[in-house]
């Protein structure tokens, strides 16, 4: 009897998820750091550095640093119980970007100039959305025990994704004679809620559920155009109705963020279904003759073309009308370059810059933040983590073991890739600006939350496929 209880306790030490709770480590250490460096800051007696950091949080301010690493924790706990076998790198990796979004945000919200004053509670409040974020990423793991589920009602997520759409479809069409940007948020009372970032799961659904079902008939064609060999209409509807998707939010929605992360991801999922370079090429041309034709017809997208395009450098001999663009449209971007380069190699110190300077620095410009108080050092470390999570994500691809399985993490790996890519380029002036938020890092609950759902499926189809390995063997 001793010795069979003793061979149990054996069995749970080695299955314990040692690697995650020491990857957990990790995190936790960076995270007390940075807010111990807050604190020593904030009680410094030079008044030269008291001037400039006045605003800086407190000991009850950062609060949330200790509460976020508590609920890690108790996350880890949870996995180690009911899902041991589920990917190990993931949720460390998740972590640390979280816990930087909060320190971050904490550290500028008392700074960030508001119509109603500073938010002081700006890293608790994304403490709230980061919790509602691993809860609904653990509940996504209890209750979706076969993956597959999903698949059977693709064209229900189909019909979701173009609910999703239309409240921004109204709208862009209300004010379709302004060309001004919109952003399709929806209020209910305090809450405001963001549909476009749920719109982009529900769409890797989709793609993952039809390519399923269609990858051979895609891949051999059916009707022959020239060089090109096209599948049947019945299988070409669906896909040229999600395309359609993507050119309603560029020209209709004026989402420049949404329609590019729309087309792109249907242009991994389909090579990656197919293994076609031909669709590929094909959907690149019609997009850049769609793009031509939204850049003669709307404003907005001139305006941030002509961001990248416009050279800051040499201030000292612009005229008064590129003067006047670099105070007004393209403001928002040079200042976040200002921001970096005044970060340098090693970066001011973390609460030593001055990023609030920058507009809406907790959102779209967050990267910048990092930037100037982390260097290009610490720009290097987050995009090395983004490339971690996206290495993970493939893995958790590769080892899937159905097809469906495949194509939906391959899709959500995509997703999270494609967003960081494309905000990224767009802070530092590489691509146009757009309204998509940095994952994890950006101050924003709507994108947390679907963030955590990606996670929340990647650890399940991780979970299923090594408990459907274990079985084979």
């Amino acid at each position: 009897m001793a010795q069979a209880i003793s061979q149990r306790a054996t069995g749970a030490f080695r299955q314990y998820r040692w690697k995650e709770l020491g990857l957990l480590i990790l995190p936790g250490l960076i995270l007390l750091l940075l807010m111990a460096q807050l604190l020593i800051i904030h009680s410094s007696n030079d008044t030269t550095t008291l001037n400039n950091l006045k605003n800086l949080p407190i000991l009850d301010g950062l609060i949330p640093i200790l509460g976020f690493i508590a609920a890690i924790l108790g996350v880890h706990f949870i996995l180690n119980i009911f899902f041991r076998k589920a990917d190990q790198v993931l949720l460390p990796l998740v972590a640390l970007l979280s816990g930087l979004g909060i320190v971050m945000l904490t550290r500028l919200g008392p700074d960030i100039p508001r119509p109603v004053g500073p938010i002081s509670n700006l890293g608790s409040r994304q403490l709230l959305w980061v919790l509602a974020g691993l809860i609904i990423c653990l509940a996504i793991m209890f209750v979706l025990r076969n993956i597959n589920w999903l698949s059977r009602y693709k064209y229900t997520w189909l019909l979701f994704c173009m609910a999703v759409l239309l409240p921004g479809i109204i709208k862009g069409i209300l004010t379709f004679k302004s060309g001004a940007p919109t952003r399709d948020v929806l209020g209910f009372g305090p809450l405001k809620l963001q549909p476009s970032e749920f719109l982009k799961i529900g769409v890797a659904i989709f793609f993952a559920g039809y390519l399923n079902d269609n990858r051979d008939i895609l891949a051999q064609g059916h009707y022959r155009l020239g060089p090109l060999r096209l599948p049947p209409l019945r299988q070409l509807g669906p896909l040229l109705f999600m395309l359609g998707i993507a050119l309603l939010s560029f020209l209709v929605v004026r989402d420049l963020g949404l329609a590019l992360l729309v087309y792109s991801l249907f242009l991994c999922m389909t090579y990656v279904a197919t293994g076609k370079t031909s669709y590929v090429i094909v959907s690149l041309t019609a997009f850049i003759v769609l793009g031509l034709v939204g850049y003669t017809l709307l404003t907005y997208v001139q305006n941030r073309f002509a961001t990248v395009a416009f050279n800051p450098a040499d201030w000292a001999h612009l005229t008064p009308k590129e003067d006047e663009f670099a105070l007004g449209d393209g403001n928002q971007v040079y200042q976040g370059l200002i921001s970096v380069a005044s970060g340098g190699i090693l970066g001011s110190g973390f609460g030593l810059g001055l990023p609030a300077r920058v507009p809406v620095i907790d959102s779209d410009m967050a990267f910048t933040a990092y930037g100037e108080e982390f260097g290009l050092v610490g720009l290097f470390a987050i995009i090395g983590i983004y490339l971690l999570i996206v290495h993970r994500g493939f893995r958790i691809a590769a080892e899937a073991s159905d097809t469906f399985s495949k194509l939906l993490a391959t899709g959500l790996t995509s997703i999270f890739a494609l967003q960081t890519l494309v905000i990224t380029a767009g802070d530092l002036k590489l691509l146009p600006l757009t309204g998509i938020p940095l994952p994890y890092l950006s101050n924003g609950g709507n994108a947390i939350l679907a963030n955590f759902i990606i996670v929340g499926i990647l650890l399940r189809i991780s979970h299923n496929s090594a408990v459907e390995r274990e079985g084979k063997y």
